[in-house]
């Protein structure tokens, strides 16, 4: 049997439209190139968005998102991307939702385990790096995760790659390149750009390489992993195990989370 409904991916950025609107706008036309017939993406975009290395710009991002996901549930969509590598929110929003939420990390690391027994990941920052390792843990490949390398660059370093530089382009291109020379050395296999601003980058390398390791984009990774879970999710009804991992909310708490987005907590003084 057939579904002729469209496939309705909500795609879940952490950068602002007003500071990284090159970004979004590429993004958006990249997924739209690539995505299966039937199938739309909406990328939304974040405001404030998460533009300090910090856990708790990290934790007030996932809350967005969380809610950004139980909204398009609501709407009607068919999945969710959490397009962030760290994946902030991911289990809490996966356990809130019957809809499929697809992380860019979870799905690009465990895709990589495919290719090759080691992993090296190219992050934007180097102090991303012991969360890259903890997300190892969490997904049980802590010992294939090898080394993490940092490029040492903000979100809107990208802007005039994305804008159309090609000279910009080549220059992240080369600094990522040296980035994962020492990933290498370590013995990794494959290459995973961790973010998807440095997936995207690479995005028009076809067969990109670094020496005999490919370099894998977070990107297509994630969106594909999306279509291949709503899709089943519509073939077979397909969720996750709903015990102690990722149970659903009661009325009580989705109504409680609700409430606390949209009206902020009670005062101190009168908790």
């Amino acid at each position: 049997m057939k579904d002729q409904k469209p496939i309705r991916i909500y795609w879940q950025s952490f950068v602002d439209r007003s500071m990284n609107d090159a970004y979004l706008v590429r993004l958006s036309q990249y997924l739209a190139n690539i995505s299966a017939p039937g199938v739309q993406v909406e990328v939304h975009g974040m405001s404030p968005p998460d533009s300090d290395i910090s856990r708790l710009s990290e934790f007030r991002c996932s809350i967005l998102a969380v809610d950004n996901g139980i909204w398009a549930e609501e709407a009607g969509f068919d999945a969710v991307v959490i397009g962030h590598f760290q994946d902030p929110g991911l289990y809490e929003l996966r356990s809130s939702v019957r809809i499929p939420v697809v992380g860019a990390g979870e799905a690009s690391i465990l895709a990589g385990l495919q290719l090759g027994r080691r992993l090296g990941l190219v992050t934007l920052d180097p102090d991303f790096e012991v969360w890259h390792l903890e997300q190892a843990e969490r997904y049980g490949v802590q010992g294939r995760v090898v080394k993490v390398a940092g490029l040492g660059s903000r979100p809107e370093d990208f802007s005039a790659a994305f804008a159309g530089d090609a000279g910009a382009r080549q220059r992240m291109i080369e600094e990522f390149r040296k980035c994962a020379d020492p990933l290498l050395a370590a013995g990794a296999d494959v290459i995973i750009p961790a973010g998807v601003l440095p997936g995207l980058l690479i995005a028009g390398e076809r067969e990109c390489r670094v020496d005999r390791a490919p370099v894998l984009n977070c990107a297509s990774l994630a969106l594909k992993t999306a279509e291949l879970w709503a899709q089943l999710r519509r073939i077979d009804g397909i969720e996750p195990g709903r015990g102690p991992s990722f149970r659903l909310p009661s009325d009580g708490a989705r109504s409680q989370f609700k409430e606390l987005i949209q009206g902020g907590r009670v005062p101190r003084s009168n908790a």
